[in-house]
């Protein structure tokens, strides 16, 4: 298996009958709605043979197929790195690394969740139900979630249960504050989830709170070990979602104690992504030198067993006003392929940040960026999982489409089961 980006004047005809591979293995592998494409999309070709075309390299072709150049040597029994175009060439297998895989989703009804969960079960460890909301004095809300549990459990994947301080307002630090300071809310809080846990089958517990405050840094970690000290004697997991870190001197994110944290929780769901969201300028959503430095600050302050990198299925398309951004949406790995199909604009790749962009003009005269994520920038992420030797990946969100990210995870790991 390859990464083809497409040039000008390719047509999906022209990539199959080049690299002799069937034109339906290339659209359902790459969920195809159409046969146009736009240069600098990029396609996985689904095969193990590769033929050399004029401008190729063993550096340009180790990059395509995520395998060093010494493997291509050795399993081709190429002598030197001078290569013939029409020469056919093997892509062994990598060797897997074994991790586990977290992935967030959105029960809905049955049915969808049935077919989400089943389709995503062989490469996930975990799902992580979203969400339950902390409502006054430390009471939860109610989630419909009880069949995506038990689909969940019989296709062997843990399910766990997500605690957010979201509201309608958004990620709410007056509510953390509020049930970290009163102790008979924090226990009320503490309760409420082991009650949860138990009584709905999941497997264990996520806590994602956002904006937590320099000034509740030590209490949030304290609240994690009580929670753990009630959940994790029984059998269940506590595992928190925290925000990216580089450096201690970043004030909104001192409320965040890693090396704290770490030590108290089984793993943490580290999310790294979101430099730019729809309030800034526009830019790379998870740039790799910045998905780097996180994964090395973590590790001065935990060990990487505890580490499960998360990555996003999703990107951003601002809208401009006079050169200035004025919002943005969200868009899903898919959708931001459709845009480009739509308005037939050209897709590029910063290799400085690993991730894709472009720019289009929509019906109303008005300019957009997007910025997303590809499968050339999902890879070199999985890459540094591999590098770093990290307990895992994993995902926000399942609902969101990007369909050659299930094909990379089976190329690069072997997902571990722990039920």
């Amino acid at each position: 298996m390859f990464v083809y980006v497409v040039k000008m004047g390719d047509s999906l005809f022209s990539i199959a009958t080049r690299y002799q591979v069937n034109m339906d293995s290339i659209r359902i592998t790459n969920e195809l709605i159409t046969d146009s494409l736009v240069p600098g999309q990029d396609l996985l070709i689904p095969t193990n043979m590769y033929t050399v075309q004029p401008g190729d390299s063993l550096y340009s072709i180790s990059k395509m197929s995520f395998l060093p150049i010494e493997t291509i040597r050795l399993y081709n029994g190429l002598q030197s790195d001078v290569l013939m175009v029409g020469m056919g060439l093997y892509l062994p297998p990598r060797v897997k690394y074994s991790v586990e895989n977290l992935s967030y989703m959105y029960p809905t009804t049955p049915a969808q969740d049935e077919l989400i969960i089943r389709a995503f079960a062989p490469i996930n460890t975990y799902f992580a139900m979203f969400e339950y909301h902390i409502l006054d004095e430390g009471e939860l809300s109610q989630l419909n979630d009880d069949f995506a549990i038990q689909i969940a459990r019989n296709n062997r994947v843990a399910p766990i249960a997500t605690i957010t301080n979201l509201t309608l307002g958004g990620f709410s630090p007056e509510i953390t504050r509020q049930v970290l300071t009163v102790p008979e809310q924090r226990n009320r809080l503490i309760n409420n989830i082991y009650t949860l846990v138990t009584t709905k089958n999941y497997a264990g517990v996520n806590i994602d709170f956002e904006r937590v405050g320099e000034a509740e840094r030590d209490l949030y970690t304290g609240f994690l070990r009580l929670l753990g000290e009630r959940l994790q004697s029984e059998g269940y997991s506590v595992s928190v979602a925290i925000p990216a870190k580089t450096s201690d001197d970043i004030p909104w994110l001192r409320g965040y104690d890693f090396g704290g944290i770490g030590s108290v929780v089984d793993f943490l769901f580290i999310m790294a992504y979101d430099w730019h969201v729809p309030s800034t300028e526009p830019g790379p959503v998870a740039p790799i030198g910045e998905v780097r430095a996180t994964i090395e600050y973590a590790l001065q302050h935990m060990d990487r067993n505890k580490i499960i990198l998360g990555v996003p299925r999703y990107g951003y398309d601002w809208t401009m006003d006079n050169g200035n951004a004025a919002g943005g949406r969200a868009v899903s790995v898919s959708g931001a392929i459709q845009l480009a199909l739509r308005y037939q604009v050209p897709i590029q790749y910063s290799s400085e940040y690993e991730q894709p962009y472009f720019t289009y003009w929509d019906e109303n005269g008005s300019r957009h960026i997007v910025w997303f994520e590809n499968t050339q920038a999902r890879a070199a992420k999985l890459q540094l999982v591999v590098d770093y030797q990290l307990r895992g990946v994993g995902a926000w969100q399942l609902g969101l489409g990007f369909p050659q990210s299930a094909y990379l995870v089976r190329e690069f790991f072997n997902i571990k089961r722990v039920i």
